[in-house]
């Protein structure tokens, strides 16, 4: 393989430029007259779910070079190194194994010479076994009352997925029981999660690897204080009331959590890759110990997928390329992702971390600054709420934003004709979106000359559309692991470490040094800029 920092440079590079170049003022209206089949040819399917990416903007040669530059870029060997446990974190010299967290009994994958299959099979077992316990009534709290709330408090990978997967999943949960999730550090955060609840009913999961994350901790130490004020003071009952999601030991049994309730999770697995390990215990909680192993089959059938597949009628590989295809020659710069289901109303949000965490980069793995465009900003709501707020910039706007549609054949929910009018919008935006309205057809509606301009719709804006017949716990195991790769695909080419998160480092260490500042009794000696200073004068002066 070429230098990194020569991506563009590349003979398949060079080869896709030349390409655009003659493609890019193709439309979508002449694409489809000139081959009444793309609509059945541009297809694919894999692990429950049917991709028609017929309405992106390519011609039938362009998948062929987005795969020729995949080759190029050895996206193949980069795969199987990551599926066989190398270190291809480098910048963390760690393995990136999310895909072990669903393999099967008896599957072996080594890390450091040893098989970390049995470890994953022991921590889910430990899970289940504690999941029906709590789900049966037989765990019971301090005062011998049963637990019926579960409140997980986490940040980032560790509430971003619990709370997506337990709203994807509500159909499917115990509703005898309540759920809430803590993670933002203000406030009313904690105390809106937990105003209408009985701490002698309340279990919290704490998750936090190494048990000292600034937001989680001090939502912890809340949620302790409120639970002993409610609970009259006994610090014994923090070890009815709380279990923890670490690896932390020695901070969690000081914390009062007894540590034989600490299920654990490994540094090979990234917090944004997580929601299918220990940090998926809510999710279990939830929808019970059958139905998180049906989630994790799903995403093992489309690692499976994802393995094995050629690229051409390769899910993960089709959406990685095209997002690639967009940003790089196309030039644009966010992607909408737009669930036709209410239960997947998370899902965006959920991507925003995995997508733009991952891929959020600015130089290779050799350290070369790229000269290309890397790690587009993902955003979406569900369904027709979205028709009545963005779209209009998404049909008549200046900006170029491909869409991801995600439907299903059947709701989980059947109300009359809601389902077939859900259904019939998804496919009319995506028709809209791709061949528009000319003016002349504008015209032809009879309207006056001076309106035409505002009515016309210039089309050509692609999407892919995903289906599946009704949302399951493995189906959404599917789904996430289906952008899981797609975020690797696109790494991989662009050469970066998609599974490090530096960026996030640096505004944390300048948090822990402005805290005290804030909180002195005497004016501190400030040394920021004069910004941050009069800033911090402000609010120390507005607090007194």
């Amino acid at each position: 393989m070429p230098a990194a920092q020569d991506l563009t440079s590349t003979p398949s590079w060079r080869a896709l430029g030349d390409h655009y170049a003659k493609v890019r003022d193709s439309h979508l209206r002449q694409l489809f007259a000139q081959d009444p089949q793309r609509g059945t040819k541009m297809t694919a399917e894999g692990a429950g779910l049917f991709l028609d990416y017929s309405k992106n903007r390519i011609h039938d040669d362009t998948l062929g070079l987005l795969v020729k530059l995949a080759d190029e870029a050895g996206l193949r060997g980069k795969i199987d190194a990551m599926f066989r446990g190398d270190k291809i974190n480098i910048t963390e010299n760690r393995a990136v194994l999310h895909t072990a967290l669903r393999l099967p009994r008896g599957a072996t994958i080594m890390v450091d010479g040893e098989n970390v299959v049995p470890q994953v099979h022991a921590v889910l077992d430990k899970m289940g076994a504690f999941c029906d316990r709590v789900r049966k009534g037989e765990w019971k709290g301090h005062t011998g009352k049963r637990i019926k709330n579960i409140v997980n408090v986490g940040i980032g990978g560790s509430d971003l997925g619990p709370v997506m997967a337990y709203e994807a999943l509500r159909h499917y949960t115990d509703r005898n029981m309540t759920f809430r999730f803590v993670s933002n550090v203000d406030g009313i955060d904690f105390v809106e999660a937990t105003h209408d609840l009985d701490p002698s009913e309340t279990l919290f999961i704490i998750s936090s690897k190494t048990f000292t994350t600034l937001e989680t901790m001090t939502n912890a130490q809340s949620a302790r204080d409120w639970l002993l004020k409610g609970l009259g003071g006994d610090a014994k009952a923090v070890a009815k009331h709380f279990v923890a999601v670490s690896t932390n030991a020695k901070k969690v049994s000081e914390f009062g959590i007894d540590t034989a309730n600490m299920f654990e999770f490994w540094d090979w697995v990234g917090g944004r890759y997580s929601m299918d390990s220990a940090i998926g215990l809510s999710t279990m909680l939830a929808v019970g110990h059958a139905g998180f192993r049906e989630m994790l089959d799903g995403f093992h059938t489309m690692d499976e997928h994802f393995r094995t597949t050629p690229f051409q009628k390769n899910l993960p590989v089709i959406m990685g390329l095209l997002a690639l295809w967009y940003s790089d020659f196309f030039k644009s710069e966010t992607i909408a992702v737009l669930p036709y289901e209410q239960y997947l109303k998370r899902f965006p949000a959920y991507l925003q971390q995995l997508t733009m965490e991952s891929n959020g980069k600015h130089v290779t793995l050799a350290g070369k600054t790229v000269d290309y465009l890397t790690g587009a900003v993902y955003w979406g709501e569900p369904g027709t709420n979205g028709q009545h707020s963005f779209y209009q910039l998404i049909h008549q706007g200046t900006r170029l934003i491909p869409c991801d549609f995600l439907a299903f054949n059947h709701a989980l929910t059947p109300l009359g004709r809601h389902h077939d009018i859900l259904i019939a919008n998804v496919l009319a935006q995506a028709e809209a979106l791709a061949f528009g309205k000319t003016a002349d057809e504008v015209r032809k509606e009879g309207t006056a000359e001076a309106l035409v301009p505002h009515r016309v719709f210039e089309g050509n804006r692609p999407s892919n559309m995903i289906f599946a017949d009704r949302l399951t716990p493995g189906v959404l195991g599917a789904l996430v692991a289906l952008y899981e790769h797609s975020v690797f695909v696109q790494g991989a080419i662009w050469n970066i470490d998609s599974f490090d998160q530096w960026g996030v480092e640096l505004g944390k260490a300048l948090a822990q040094k402005i805290i005290p500042e804030l909180e002195a009794p005497a004016e501190p000696n400030l040394a920021h800029d004069s910004s941050t200073s009069n800033l911090i004068r402000r609010y120390r002066a507005g607090r007194r």
